[in-house]
C-alpha cells in the first residue's frame, strides 16, 4: 500500500514537471518570435532612416571611376613641385557694345582651359575621353582665371549652365564656359570722332603667382579665334592679337597675365550728318547777312541770333553724349571755330550798322541849311524809314518828319497823300535798279566779308581734314 502511494506520489510529480517545462519552451518560443519581429522592424526602419539620411550620399559611378575621394582636389596638381602649366583658348562670340561715356565694353566669348592632372586619369580600351557638366566642376581642382578690370560678369544658364568638362585617359582635362563681360576699356578721346581705340580684355590666375600656376596660350597666336560676323554700329573691328606679360603685386609677386587685344576705328559717316554738316550750313547761313542791305536791321540781327543759337544747340548735344574729359576734341575745335564765324558775322553787322550811322550823320551836319530844309538822297532817306529811295527825290526834312509822327500816332490824316506819292514814285524809281543800288550802298567791311569769311573757312576745313585723317 506504501508503495503503490509512492508511485502515484512521483507520477503526479513528473506529470507536473512535464507541463511546466512545455510551458516554459513554449512561452521562450513565443518571446523569440517577438524579439525577432521586433529587430527586423527595427532593422527596416533603420534602413529606411539611412535612405531618408541626405548626408550621407553614396559615391557617383563617374565619382568612383575617377577615383574623387581616393585625392585631396583642394592642392593643385603636382603640388610642391613645379607650377603646373595652363592653356588658354578662347573664340570671341560677339563684341554687344561699346560705351564711350562709362568708358567700357561688353564681350562674349567661350573661354577653354588646358591642364593635366594625373588623379583624373583612368583605364580605358578604346582611349576614349568622358565628358560631364558642371556637377563635377565644385569636386575637383579647377583653374581660378578671372578678368582683370571687369566691372560684370556671368556665365550663361539657358537651358543649363554653359559648362562642359572632359577628362582624357592620361588626365588631360578641358575645361570650357561660355562668359558674357564688362571690362573697362580706357579711351582718348582727342580725335574723337576721327579716333580709333584701343582695348584689351586680360585674364589672369587670382590665388596661384608665377610659382604655382604658368598661364600660356595653348596654341599661340591662333589661340584667339573671332566669328566673321561681328560687326558693330559705330565702329569697325580692324583686328584681333594676343599676348602675354607679367603683372606685380607688391604683397603676392609675379602673375602670369593674357591678353586680348582689338582695335576699333569709329564710323565718321554718322557724325558728319549729325555735327559736321550742320555747323557748315550754319556759318555758310551766317554768310547771307553780307548779302542783305545794311539798312534792313531786323532781316540781319535775326538771322544772325538764329545762327548762333543753333550752333549752341548742336554743341550742346554733342557734349551730352561724351564724357565729361578735361581736354579738348577734335570734334570740339571744329564747332568751336565754327561757333566763332557765325559769332563774328554778327559782330560784322553791329560794326557796318555802327559806322553807317556816324557816316550818315555827318553827311546831314555838311548839307545843313539855314531854313531848315535838306536834300537827302536815298541812302540817307533809309537811315530813318528802313526804305530805299530814288536819288533823284528831294525829300523835305518837314515833311519827313510829319511822316515818321504820323507812323508813330497815326494822326495827321492829310499827309496819306503825300506818302502814297512818295511810295509810288518809290517802285517807280526802284524797276530794274535793285542790284545796281544794293551794291551802291554796300558798306566796305561787307564787300571785304564775303571774301575774307568763306576764304578763311575753306583754308580751316582743309588743315583741319588733313590733321586728323
Amino acid at each position: 500500500m506504501v508503495l503503490v502511494m509512492k508511485f502515484l506520489f512521483l507520477t503526479c510529480l513528473w506529470l507536473t514537471a512535464v507541463l511546466h517545462s512545455s510551458q516554459s519552451q513554449h512561452h521562450h518560443l513565443h518571446h523569440r518570435q517577438q524579439f525577432s519581429c521586433l529587430r527586423t522592424h527595427n532593422s527596416k526602419r533603420e534602413i529606411k532612416m539611412r535612405k531618408l539620411d541626405s548626408t550621407k550620399v553614396r559615391p557617383l559611378k563617374s565619382e568612383q571611376f575617377l577615383r574623387i575621394e581616393d585625392h585631396d582636389f583642394a592642392l593643385r596638381p603636382g603640388f610642391g613641385g613645379s607650377p603646373i602649366p595652363v592653356g588658354i583658348d578662347v573664340q570671341v562670340e560677339s563684341i554687344d557694345s561699346i560705351s564711350e561715356v562709362d568708358m567700357d565694353f561688353t564681350m562674349t566669348l567661350y573661354l577653354r582651359h588646358y591642364w593635366k592632372d594625373e588623379r583624373l586619369s583612368f583605364r580605358s580600351n578604346r582611349n576614349k575621353s568622358m565628358t560631364f557638366d558642371g556637377r563635377l566642376i565644385k569636386k575637383i581642382w579647377v583653374p581660378d582665371v578671372f578678368f582683370v578690370h571687369s566691372k560684370r560678369s556671368f556665365i550663361h544658364d539657358t537651358t543649363v549652365e554653359n559648362v562642359m568638362l572632359r577628362v582624357y585617359p592620361d588626365g588631360n582635362v578641358l575645361f570650357s564656359l561660355r562668359i558674357t563681360v564688362s571690362a573697362m576699356c580706357f579711351m582718348d578721346f582727342s580725335r574723337f570722332p576721327l579716333d580709333t581705340q584701343n582695348c584689351s580684355l586680360e585674364l589672369e590666375s587670382y590665388a596661384y603667382n608665377e610659382d604655382d600656376l604658368m598661364l600660356y596660350w595653348k596654341h599661340g597666336n591662333k589661340s584667339l579665334s573671332t566669328d566673321g560676323h561681328i560687326s558693330l554700329s559705330q565702329f569697325f573691328i580692324e583686328e584681333f592679337s594676343a599676348s602675354s606679360g607679367l603683372a606685380f603685386y607688391s604683397s603676392t609677386g609675379w602673375y602670369n597675365r593674357l591678353f586680348i587685344n582689338f582695335a576699333l576705328r569709329r564710323h565718321i559717316f554718322f557724325f558728319v550728318l549729325q555735327s559736321y554738316f550742320p555747323a557748315m550750313l550754319m556759318v555758310m547761313l551766317s554768310w547771307v547777312s553780307f548779302w542783305i542791305d545794311r539798312r534792313a536791321v531786323p532781316a540781319r540781327v535775326s538771322l544772325g541770333i538764329t545762327t548762333v543759337l543753333t550752333m549752341s544747340t548742336i554743341m550742346t548735344g554733342v557734349s551730352a553724349s561724351m564724357p565729361q574729359v578735361s581736354y579738348i576734341k577734335a570734334v570740339d575745335v571744329y564747332l568751336w571755330f565754327s561757333f566763332l564765324f557765325v559769332f563774328l558775322s554778327v559782330i560784322e553787322y553791329a560794326a557796318v550798322n555802327y559806322l553807317t550811322t556816324i557816316e550818315e550823320r555827318k553827311q546831314l551836319k555838311k548839307r545843313g541849311k539855314a531854313s531848315g530844309m535838306y536834300s537827302i538822297d536815298a541812302v540817307q532817306a533809309m537811315a530813318f524809314d528802313g526804305c530805299f529811295r530814288d536819288t533823284d527825290v528831294d525829300v523835305d526834312l518837314t515833311a519827313f518828319s510829319e511822316r515818321c509822327e504820323e507812323n508813330d500816332t497815326r494822326a495827321r490824316a492829310a499827309s496819306v497823300s503825300n506818302v502814297d506819292t512818295t511810295r509810288i514814285k518809290r517802285k517807280r524809281s526802284l524797276k530794274g535798279n535793285v542790284g545796281r543800288i544794293i551794291l551802291q550802298n554796300n558798306h566796305v567791311i561787307d564787300t571785304y566779308s564775303r571774301i575774307i569769311f568763306p576764304s578763311v573757312y575753306i583754308v580751316f576745313n582743309f588743315f583741319y581734314w588733313g590733321l586728323y585723317i
